[in-house]
């Protein structure tokens, strides 16, 4: 396994403290081969953990730090990452309007990479910018569309991502009551593939869970998350798996 894929799987698994740890002794074994591009996954690492610690003036200090190294470096692939976490981060700003500029932008450099997984990727990540600038429909047609692509591409890790689009999107709608099942479905889903959500969208999550149970108490709120919480994804979606 490579040192990209142990940081972002220990990432995911919610091992900050870990992941802190080996991002900086990679930094330091970059600096000692003056290797630049290697700088750049432990940077955006080391980015990725302020954000899920809320500190976004840390995370976009080190996004920019990885960002000027992968240019350096002369690896236009290694832009991909740095660029993406600065994205999230103006995002999680409430800079909604820029943000979508800058997924749109992460959009064209991985179409231009060949990455068409990290191009749906970042356009389940524009619908959230598009939500919060009342382009509702935009973002449910965006929403639709990436859950058609999961299902017909086979992106199995991406379901609980699927989760949150729909709890984000019940919410905007005010069906609380489907959030609540999404939400249900959405820690399940997580849970079985060992992994805790990304800070962009634990932070939507929290936000639909907060929604959900103020329209409805927990008394109401309690059984709908159970009833989504053992849903299988075919039958949350209505969808099938083509690959």
């Amino acid at each position: 396994m490579s040192f990209a894929d142990d940081v972002r799987a220990t990432f995911r698994r919610g091992d900050t403290a870990e992941v802190e740890r080996m991002a900086e002794a990679e930094i330091e074994r970059a600096r000692a081969a003056g290797d630049l591009g290697r700088e750049v996954e432990p940077l955006y690492a080391m980015s990725r953990v302020a954000l899920r610690g809320g500190d976004l003036a840390r995370s976009r200090q080190l996004a920019v730090q990885a960002l000027d190294a992968a240019i350096r470096s002369g690896d236009r692939r290694l832009e991909e990452r740095p660029r993406h976490v600065l994205a999230a981060v103006t995002r999680m700003s409430g800079d909604y309007a820029n943000a979508r500029d800058l997924y749109l932008a992460s959009i064209a450099l991985n179409e231009e990479l060949g990455q068409p997984e990290q191009v749906h990727s970042e356009y389940h990540n524009l619908a959230f910018t598009e939500l919060y600038l009342g382009n509702l429909g935009r973002a449910r047609e965006l929403f639709l569309q990436g859950r058609e692509r999961v299902f017909r591409e086979g992106y199995r890790s991406f379901v609980p991502y699927l989760g949150v689009a729909a709890a984000a999107l019940a919410s905007a709608e005010r069906d609380h009551l489907q959030a609540a099942r999404m939400i249900g479905f959405t820690d399940t889903a997580y849970a079985e593939l060992g992994q805790v959500p990304d800070p962009d969208d634990a932070e939507e999550l929290a936000k639909a869970r907060a929604a959900a149970l103020a329209s409805l108490g927990e008394d109401r709120y309690a059984p709908e998350y159970a009833v989504g919480a053992k849903l299988s994804d075919t039958a949350a979606f209505g969808l099938t798996w083509r690959a």
